[in-house]
C-alpha cells in the first residue's frame, strides 16, 4: 500500500497522553481491581484483538482499513473490535478528518500487566 503526498506530510497519530500519577498501580488489590482486570481479560479474550493489539504495539496508529488488510475478517467486524478495545481502553483514537486512527494505550496496557501479575 502506497501513502499520497498529504498521508506523508500528514501522518494521522494519537495524541500523547498526560502521564498520571502512580496512584493508579498502587490500588492493585480489592473488589475494584478484580473488577477492572476482569474487563481487560475479557477485552482481550478473543484472537482478532489479541492480535489488533500486536498489530498497534508495532505502528505508532492504523486506520480501521490498515487493519482490515492484515486481517481475515470483514469491516464491520474490524470495527466492533475496536470498539471494544477503546471501550476497555487498551487502545486510543485520534481523528484526522473522516479518518479514525487507532494506538495502544500503554498506560492502561501496563496496569493490566500489573493486575495479572499479583494473581
Amino acid at each position: 500500500m502506497t501513502m499520497n503526498n498529504k498521508e506523508k506530510s500528514n501522518p494521522l497519530r494519537c495524541s500523547p497522553v498526560e502521564p498520571r500519577p502512580h496512584a493508579d498501580l498502587q490500588c492493585l488489590e480489592g473488589p475494584d481491581a478484580d473488577d477492572e482486570l476482569a474487563k481487560l481479560a475479557k477485552a482481550i479474550g478473543h484472537p482478532a484483538r489479541v492480535r489488533i493489539l500486536r498489530m498497534l504495539s508495532r505502528k505508532e496508529a492504523r486506520v480501521c482499513s490498515q487493519i482490515v488488510d492484515e486481517l481475515p475478517l470483514a469491516q464491520s467486524t474490524v470495527s466492533e473490535h475496536l470498539r471494544i478495545l477503546k471501550e476497555s481502553g487498551l487502545i486510543r483514537s485520534s481523528q484526522d478528518g473522516t479518518r479514525i486512527g487507532y494506538c495502544i494505550n500503554f498506560e492502561t496496557l501496563r496496569k493490566m500487566k500489573a493486575l495479572v501479575a499479583i494473581i
